[in-house]
């Protein structure tokens, strides 16, 4: 059996593909900050599935989180074959106003994490000439958005590091895709405090379930990318190239704006 290890996985996304590989009968290694929320989900999958579910309880914005995570499946001898990063936040708000703390936050987690995690895990890819890499993004990684400022930067940071290494890794066997989603029925809009007029503006709400399946479609047919959403979202990464980065962020300044 094989073994994918997800971060961020006790809600949203991460549990999505927990609940999808475990029907898949894939082992699971859990990592995320709530262990109970940890703990009742990998009871469940055990108990549904017949799978092994290893729980790391591990704040990964923290410096040598990653190591521990690391260190842990070397030490029980779990060899990781896909490996999802899928943790991170974002929030609303002119950035000059924002809690400098939580914007370095953000990028620790976004993109700190998401790159150790990777380091880690890809060189044993790359010996065994097998594995996959799943980089959780967004739509925003494709144009700046104003009052989103770091979590946008983060997110572009992370499609532009995975097409990078989806390049770099063809000829061992490891491939690394990268998911961009848009607006998903999540409690996103509520942890990033939206303003409620604005995040109701989303009304092409995708569900974790469409963005889990046409992300295991896109790994298994060998896609370096894929946008997962309504229109709108399949709109947006077209629009950036053809709308003048000025004009584009000018527009989306006065969408975005409380």
């Amino acid at each position: 059996m094989t073994t994918a290890l997800i971060t961020g996985a006790s809600g949203g996304i991460g549990r999505g593909f927990a609940e999808e590989l475990a029907a898949r009968k894939s082992n699971l290694v859990l990592v995320a900050r709530s262990e109970e929320k940890l703990n009742q989900l990998a009871s469940q999958l055990q108990t549904q599935h017949n799978i092994k579910v290893d729980v790391i309880v591990k704040d990964l914005a923290q410096p040598g989180s990653t190591a521990d995570v690391f260190n842990y499946t070397q030490e029980k001898g779990i060899i990781i074959d896909t490996l999802i990063n899928n943790a991170g936040f974002g929030e609303y708000g002119e950035f000059a106003e924002r809690d400098s703390e939580r914007q370095v936050k953000m990028i620790q987690l976004n993109v700190l994490a998401l790159v150790e995690l990777t380091h880690k895990y890809l060189p044993l890819m790359q010996q065994r000439k097998s594995g996959n890499i799943i980089n959780v993004a967004s739509i925003a990684a494709f144009q700046p958005i104003p009052y989103m400022s770091v979590y946008a930067a983060s997110k572009a940071f992370v499609l532009s590091f995975s097409e990078s290494l989806w390049a770099e890794n063809r000829e061992y066997g490891v491939h690394v895709l990268c998911v961009c989603p848009g607006p998903i029925d999540t409690n996103f809009f509520t942890e990033a405090r939206f303003p409620p007029t604005l995040a109701a503006k989303n009304i092409q709400v995708t569900k974790v379930e469409t963005v889990v399946r046409d992300t295991l479609q896109a790994l298994e047919k060998g896609e370096t990318v894929v946008v997962s959403g309504g229109f709108t979202s399949h709109l947006i990464p077209k629009l950036s190239r053809l709308v003048p980065r000025k004009t584009l962020v000018s527009v989306i300044e006065k969408q975005f704006k409380r």
